[in-house]
């Protein structure tokens, strides 16, 4: 019987319940060390896994467990955190990695419109992460006239320093001449991104784009009192984007029908994929789905069985 188990996890909740799953206990029935916290990062820069080590309590006479404490749930797990259900990872030959059923989604490249459309997205295409109650909209007490100019006065001024923000990233990105024109409509808020050297700016497939558009939304999040959606574009180029991958994905379905045979992409973003899935899925006789892991997945498109 194994009495003592070293667990690690992206977080210390993961790594307590992965101990207990395979000492086979309950929390009230182990002592719970935590050598390592563990990292979150930023960016995936610097994360670090959770270390904790679980190990079985040893039978005591009942005056013995008068004097010593014990952990419990509340002593090891966060209050407002229960412990979740189910491991966020499964366990594989090769490490603790994301089940390969899968889609790993980027965020920072939707912006609200296309999270909306994945929400209402058809049954094999089901969002892989639920929102949480923390995300949904509080309910704030009734504010003063002069309390709502003050906070639409800060949050103005917090959209144009993120402006700033980004002027100041792609200066140190070596791009001198550059200037963020602000488009604000509702909640969302676009950063347009003028300079000669735009092709840096938006980068292969966007990435470097979308890496702003991140930068933006975190910058704009922890600077704004209201909740707004950043969205960072250069030279029209999302738009243009995503006319080429509807042209893409009408032309593989084409091909797909004329030939019979099925047609393997060149890797691309999750959203990309999911644009082509979605164009795609009004087609009759043709089928998608994705292969491969992050950054490398792909999409195959084929004839529908």
């Amino acid at each position: 019987m194994i009495d003592k188990y070293t667990a690690q996890a992206p977080t210390t909740e993961a790594a307590i319940e992965k101990g207990l799953k395979a000492l086979g206990l309950k929390i009230e029935q182990a002592d719970i060390e935590v050598t390592e916290p563990g990292k979150k990062g930023f960016l995936g820069i610097g994360q670090k896994d959770a270390v904790v080590v679980v190990k079985r309590k040893q039978a005591t006479s009942g005056i013995k467990s008068v004097f010593e404490s014990s952990f419990s749930a509340e002593d090891i797990l966060p209050k407002d955190k229960p412990a979740p259900e189910k491991p966020l990872f499964v366990e594989s030959e090769t490490g603790t990695e994301p089940s390969s059923d899968q889609e790993i989604v980027e965020p920072v490249a939707e912006s609200p419109e296309e999270v909306e459309e994945t929400r209402n997205q058809s049954s094999d295409e089901k969002p892989l992460v639920m929102a949480s109650t923390e995300d949904s909209e509080e309910v704030k007490p009734a504010i003063s006239e002069e309390q709502q100019k003050e906070i639409e006065q800060k949050d103005a001024e917090s959209i144009q320093q993120v402006a700033e923000y980004l002027k100041n990233v792609t200066n140190k990105m070596g791009i001198e001449d550059v200037s963020v024109h602000v488009q604000r409509q509702g909640k969302k808020v676009q950063y347009n991104i003028e300079t000669e050297d735009a092709g840096l700016v938006i980068g292969r497939h966007g990435k470097v784009l979308n890496s702003l558009q991140t930068l933006a939304q975190i910058q704009l999040h922890q600077l704004a009192d209201s909740k707004f959606f950043a969205k960072v574009d250069a030279e029209a180029y999302r738009d243009r984007r995503q006319k080429t991958v509807e042209q893409l994905a009408k032309r593989t379905a084409d091909k797909v029908k004329h030939t019979k045979r099925p047609v393997v992409l060149e890797p691309m973003p999750a959203h990309e994929r999911k644009l082509i899935h979605r164009f795609l899925n009004h087609h009759q006789g043709i089928q998608t789905h994705s292969e491969g892991k992050e950054p490398h997945r792909y999409l195959v498109v084929e004839p529908e069985e």
